[in-house]
């Protein structure tokens, strides 16, 4: 059964991206088609692919900088203040680079926090003094790039840690100081964890809407829905999604490539980690000031700013239709979670069963290559995503009524493409590759030998599963459905495009809000986010403290009696 049903769940997960995909080769044939593709590029795809590139470069220039230096010095280096922003660090993938935004924007406008006490100390008045526009091009930069460097400094410290000893010690032993032996023996071996790490950063620059939205800069995201809404051309709208994902399709291609090079590292149980330099005086606080400011910057202003706004709208606290938003997020990134975590269970276990049956090499393919196609969405821009959905879901919609009005006489109205359904779906597709890493990641950790015990004891597949995987899965399955429970709560251009009428999520409230210009009332939604996403976050500390207390185990040679040491695997994506 398994056989036929992976390729077929697959190609459903994956039905919107085809889609997309099918809407440019459709494009370049059809006559309608081409003239409203050159009328694109001749009007706006210039512009879009203009202010792409600058944030492409200057958001990959920010998060490789930040992200790289503070991976080596809180690996390599002992200082004040080291453990606490280990994980510190991770914070600000707490916060969504939107609302990151809205805080900003909030305390630097003309009637916010710094420029009235620039006023009260200099006496100047509007008009007398010029100030920088945080809601720019040059803004977005900003605000992407502090939110989104954890991505490389997550990847490139593990990478670190997991680093030899004898490299580092071989350079040393050659003349070279401890900086030059990062830059010429330490920064090469992490080579394809910064790669990585800087391309998932990129990749989310490009699936942003709400941040380039409310500054103002037109991008493909802002493009699509300008296209979809404001024009009403959907032939238009998937012109430029398949666009935008070619672009993404190709930082895919980048990246996958970098992973290729990782034989330029890797951490044995003979290979001790490099112990770490200690840090004083004036060299330590550097340090320190090198790490503490993409923390200020990235988590703990945009926090206190919420937390304002939040206790100053207290009336918003009480109201029941907040709580009513409270309600809809929470039960829609409930079902969604429960929805993605099942499948990716049904997608992992038919990969494992496919590998104990031995079956044929052609089978074996076809069920790897069904998991690692459904895992593609993840990587694909949530509006991009959302067009592929509401457009085969409309047309069997059409079809339902035709069907329904010719045998039965009366219209059901729209079921699929103006529901929940259509959300939870385009959800599955987005954030299954989450669940399928994290449940592929808990079974691979299960012996085979388990299995094969549980047939010759009579049980079937699926009694294996629930008496044996199941118990052992729990943990695995548990932290598959945080990471897309949080990620649903923060998702906003899916949800803005197919939410059904009157039917608003917390962050749908905080863009709505923001873009009345009413900052401080998106204040408790934001907060509310903001506070779900700190999970993930202590989940990942938890797992670089772990890797760290193995790593220096391992470095005092006093390994746990019986205990086999292998690389610990950060899953985030």
């Amino acid at each position: 059964m398994r056989d036929w049903s992976l390729p077929l769940v697959a190609v459903v997960i994956c039905l919107p991206l085809l889609v997309v995909v099918a809407s440019f080769f459709i494009g370049l044939f059809g006559a309608e088609q081409r003239e409203t593709l050159a009328h694109l590029f001749d009007t706006v795809i210039g512009e879009y692919v203009r202010h792409s590139l600058v944030l492409l470069v200057g958001v990959g220039l920010i998060t490789l900088i930040i992200g790289v230096t503070a991976a080596w010095l809180t690996t390599a280096c002992e200082f004040p203040g080291v453990r606490w922003l280990r994980w510190a660090l991770l914070l600000p993938l707490a916060m969504p680079a939107y609302i990151t935004a809205y805080t900003y924007s909030g305390m630097l406008s003309f009637e916010g926090p710094v420029q009235s006490a620039l006023r009260a100390v200099t006496g100047w008045q509007l008009g007398e003094y010029s100030f920088p526009e945080i809601r720019s091009l040059t803004g977005a930069v900003l605000v992407m790039g502090f939110v989104l460097f954890p991505y490389v400094y997550l990847i490139t410290r593990a990478s670190f840690i997991e680093q030899s000893r004898a490299a580092i010690e071989a350079g040393r032993t050659l003349g070279l100081g401890p900086w030059q032996s990062f830059y010429r023996v330490a920064l090469p071996m992490a080579r394809p964890a910064i790669a990585t790490g800087v391309t998932l950063a990129l990749m989310e620059t490009l699936a942003d809407y709400g941040t380039v939205h409310f500054y103002g800069v037109t991008t493909f995201t802002t493009g699509i829905f300008r296209t979809w809404y404001g024009m009403a051309d959907p032939v238009g709208a998937l012109q430029l999604a398949s666009i935008l994902m070619s672009a993404v399709v190709v930082l895919m291609l980048v990246e996958r490539i970098s992973r290729r090079q990782s034989r330029y590292h890797h951490a044995g149980r003979s290979n001790q980690a490099t112990r770490p330099m200690q840090l004083k005086s004036w060299k330590a606080a550097l340090a320190f000031i090198a790490c503490f400011l993409p923390v200020l910057f990235g988590f703990i202003l945009p926090a206190l700013q919420l937390i304002f706004w939040s206790a100053d709208r207290l009336s918003i606290w009480s109201d029941p239709q907040f709580w009513t938003l409270v309600r809809n997020s929470l039960i829609l990134a409930g079902l969604a979670a429960f929805i993605t975590v099942m499948v990716a269970l049904w997608l992992c276990y038919g990969k494992r069963e496919a590998s104990l049956n031995g079956n044929r090499a052609a089978n074996g393919k076809l069920t790897r290559g069904s998991v690692a196609f459904a895992s593609l969405g993840y990587a694909i821009p949530g509006v991009v995503i959302a067009v592929g959905v509401m457009v085969p879901l409309a047309w069997l919609d059409n079809r339902i009524i035709d069907f329904s009005e010719a045998f039965f006489g009366f219209n059901p109205g729209l079921l699929l493409s103006g529901t929940i359904i259509a959300l939870l779906f385009a959800y599955t597709v987005r954030f299954l590759s989450i669940s399928i890493q994290t449940v592929d990641s808990g079974l691979s950790q299960i012996s085979k030998a388990m299995d094969e015990s549980g047939r010759i004891l009579g049980l079937k597949s699926h009694e294996i599963m629930s008496r044996i995987h199941f118990p052992l899965l729990r943990t695995s399955l548990l932290t598959a459905g945080i990471l897309v429970f949080v990620d649903v709560l923060k998702e906003l251009p899916a949800t803005l495009v197919l939410r059904p009428f009157n039917f608003n999520t917390l962050a749908v409230r905080a863009y709505e809000m923001a873009g009345d210009e009413r900052l401080a009332d998106a204040g408790p939604a934001a907060l509310m986010i903001v506070l779900a996403g700190l999970i993930p976050v202590i989940l990942l500390s938890r797992a670089m403290n772990r890797r760290q207390h193995l790593q220096n185990e391992i470095r005092a040679g006093e390994p746990k009696p019986g205990e086999i040491y292998e690389p610990v695997k950060t899953q985030w994506n």
